[in-house]
């Protein structure tokens, strides 16, 4: 056996890309009034109020859902709490940018936004500042689950979620697209 003196073409081994999962404008839609119905029909007991305050969304991602929520609930007031921590796929340290101005009293009566809990850092941080608000979001990864009070999807915690606001079509697919902001000017 052997290579009879000729060379042998071995390709350069790469790390799998982990998995993707693209969320689409009708599932976020779907997912936020799913939870509005559960928050109507069957809130969580305990310390939580039947009539809302109104709602904090963590920017940039609780947007969305919290506008859903917001008109399903026919709640009116909606704050934010802007907390960076990651830059495009990079995460960094949790850096509180905005907080809220309405909900400042710890969060009481107050609903607390977002579309995913990821690592925690971002939630840690939200929680820290109302922890008498009710946390409730989208997605939620196994790393911290145990967060929210409330969460539609649990998503494996290695995939990378893209929200219709991350994407863009190119070819009949959805695929992630860089912020018009971080592109450079051709």
């Amino acid at each position: 056996m052997g290579n009879a003196g000729g060379s042998v073409n071995i390709p350069a081994m790469t790390a799998p890309s982990p998995p993707e999962r693209i969320v689409t404008w009708a599932e976020v839609h779907a997912d936020s009034r799913a939870l509005a119905g559960r928050l109507l029909t069957a809130p969580p007991p305990g310390r939580w109020a039947a009539s809302w305050t109104g709602i904090v969304a963590i920017t940039r991602g609780g947007m969305v859902p919290a506008a859903v929520l917001a008109r399903e609930m026919g709640i009116r007031v909606i704050d934010t709490l802007a907390i960076a921590s990651y830059d495009v796929k990079n995460q960094g340290r949790v850096q509180l940018l905005k907080a809220p101005e309405a909900a400042a009293d710890k969060g009481a009566g107050w609903l607390l936004v977002d579309d995913l809990v990821d690592t925690g850092a971002t939630a840690r941080a939200a929680r820290d500042l109302l922890p008498d608000a009710l946390f409730v979001t989208l997605y939620a990864k196994p790393a911290a689950r145990d967060l929210p009070d409330i969460f539609v999807h649990e998503v494996a915690q290695d995939t990378w979620v893209h929200f219709p606001w991350d994407t863009e079509d190119r070819d009949g697919r959805q695929v992630y697209a860089p912020p018009l902001a971080g592109r450079e000017a051709s």
